[in-house]
C-alpha cells in the first residue's frame, strides 16, 4: 500500500493524468462555442437572443446546482465515483447536437453537458487541491484551469474551422464522440481516489482531530454571505462567468452582424479562451507569491476594459485585441478566486465549499446568457454588451473594497 504524501511532487503522476483530463472536459464545452449560437439563428431558424442563448441557460443552471451536490457527494463516497459518472453524462452530448430535430434537444444536451462538467471539472479541481495540499495551491489550479481553458480555445477554432469547410453540423461535433469516450476511459482505469488526501491534510492541520463536520447549510451561508471574503470571490466568481455567458451567446452573432464569416469568428473564440488557458500557469501561482485581492480585482477591470473595446470598436483587429484582454483578466481571476476560497475553509469542508462558490460562479452562466439575450431582444445586441461591461467592472470595485488579504502570504512565506 502506497505512502500518503502531500505535494506536487510527491503525487505528479496522478497529478498529471488529471490535468490531461481536464483538457478532455473542457474540449467538450469548445464543442459549442462557436458554431452553436449561429446553428440556432441559421439552421433552426430562431430570431430571438433570449431563445438562442437558452442552451447556455440550462448548461449554467444544471452545472451550478450539480457542482453543490457533487462536491458534498464527494466528501461522502470519494471523487473518483463522481468523476466517472460525470463522464457517463457527456457520452450522450454530441448525438444530441448531430441529431437534434428540434431546439428543445439542443437545451437537453445542454443539461447533460452541464452535469458533466459539474461532475467531472469539479472533481479534476479538488482531486489536484487534495494531492498537493496548501502550498502549492495556486500552481495547481492554474496548471488545472490551462488544461481545460486552453482546450475550450482549440476545440472552438477546431469547430469553426472544421465548420468553415463543411457545415455546422455534423461534421464539428464528431470530436466530440472521442473527447467522451477517452475522458471516460482515463477516469475509470487509470485515476486514483485522492479523498484520503485531503484527511491527511486535515490531520496535519488539526491533530487533535477535525471535530464534527458543518451542515451543508451552514457552509453554504458562511461561503455566501457570512464571510466578507468569500462573499466577494463568489460574487466575483458569478460576474465573471455572467460576461462568459454573455461572450459565448451574443459574440458570435453581434460578429456575424458584421459580416464575418465561420472561421473568423471561431479564431476570435479561440483567442479568449487560449489566452484565458496559458496565462493561468503563470497567474496560479502568482497568487500564491502576491495574494490573492489584487489579481482578482485588477483581473475584473482588464476584462470589463477587453468587452469595452469589442462593442466600441467594430473592427476584426480590435475584436481580436478584445478577446486577448478579456482572456488575460480572466486568467488572473479564475484560478486565483478557487485558492482564495479554499484559503479561508477547513480541509474537511473545502471540497463542500468550493462547491456552493462553484454553484454561484456557474449560476452566472444562465444569469449572463438570459440577462444578455432580454437586453439583445429589447435594446440591442451593442446595449447587452455594454451592460455586462458595466457589471463587470462594478464587481471589480467590491472585490477591492471588500475582500481581506487572506492567508496567501503567510503559506507563500513557508514555501
Amino acid at each position: 500500500m502506497r505512502e500518503l504524501r502531500l505535494g506536487l511532487r510527491e503525487n505528479l503522476g496522478q497529478f498529471a493524468l488529471l490535468v490531461v483530463l481536464n483538457a478532455f472536459v473542457g474540449a467538450m464545452v469548445g464543442l459549442e462555442r462557436t458554431v452553436l449560437p449561429l446553428l440556432g439563428e441559421q439552421e433552426f431558424g430562431l430570431a430571438s437572443k433570449t431563445a438562442i442563448t437558452s442552451f447556455i441557460v440550462s448548461f449554467g443552471v444544471t452545472k451550478a446546482v450539480l457542482n453543490l451536490v457533487a462536491a458534498r457527494v464527494s466528501d461522502r463516497i470519494g471523487r473518483k465515483p463522481v468523476l466517472v459518472t460525470g463522464w457517463l453524462f457527456a457520452l450522450p452530448v454530441p448525438f444530441l447536437l448531430i441529431y437534434a430535430p428540434a431546439w428543445w434537444w439542443i437545451d437537453l444536451a445542454n443539461v447533460l453537458l452541464g452535469v458533466n462538467q459539474a461532475m467531472a471539472w469539479s472533481m479534476t479541481v479538488i482531486m489536484k487541491i487534495d494531492l498537493v495540499g496548501p502550498r502549492r495551491r495556486g500552481l495547481a489550479l492554474g496548471l488545472n484551469e490551462f488544461a481545460g481553458y486552453f482546450a475550450v480555445g482549440v476545440t472552438s477554432w477546431a469547430t469553426g474551422y472544421i465548420a468553415a469547410h463543411s457545415a455546422l453540423r455534423p461534421q464539428p461535433f464528431y470530436l466530440g464522440i472521442g473527447i467522451a469516450v477517452v475522458g471516460l476511459l482515463l477516469s475509470l482505469l487509470f485515476v486514483r481516489e485522492t479523498r484520503a488526501h485531503a484527511h491527511l491534510e486535515a490531520a496535519s492541520a488539526q491533530p487533535g482531530g477535525a471535530g464534527p463536520r458543518p451542515s451543508l447549510g451552514h457552509v453554504f451561508f458562511v461561503t455566501s454571505v457570512g464571510n466578507v471574503s468569500l462573499f466577494a470571490a463568489c460574487q466575483a466568481g458569478l460576474v465573471n462567468n455572467l460576461n462568459d455567458g454573455m461572450s459565448w451567446g451574443i459574440y458570435p452573432l453581434f460578429f456575424a452582424a458584421y459580416g464575418l464569416g465561420v472561421e473568423s469568428i471561431g479564431v476570435i473564440k479561440a483567442v479568449y479562451p487560449s489566452v484565458w488557458g496559458l496565462l493561468q500557469v503563470a497567474t496560479g501561482p502568482l497568487s500564491d507569491r502576491w495574494g490573492r485581492k489584487g489579481l482578482i480585482a485588477e483581473g475584473m477591470v482588464v476584462q470589463a476594459a477587453g468587452i469595452w473595446l469589442t462593442v466600441l470598436v467594430p473592427s476584426y483587429p480590435a475584436w481580436l485585441l478584445g478577446a486577448v484582454l478579456q482572456g488575460l483578466g480572466t486568467a488572473m481571476v479564475y484560478p486565483t478566486l478557487l485558492a482564495a476560497i479554499a484559503d479561508h475553509t477547513h480541509p474537511t469542508w473545502r471540497a463542500t465549499s468550493l462547491g456552493v462558490y462553484r454553484f454561484w460562479r456557474d449560476l452566472g452562466y444562465a444569469v449572463g446568457a438570459l440577462l444578455a439575450g432580454i437586453v439583445a431582444d429589447l435594446v440591442g445586441l451593442g446595449a447587452a454588451i455594454h451592460l455586462v461591461a458595466a457589471l463587470t467592472l462594478l464587481s471589480g470595485l467590491v472585490v477591492a473594497g471588500a475582500m481581506g488579504p487572506g492567508p496567501a502570504r503567510a503559506i507563500a512565506a513557508r514555501v
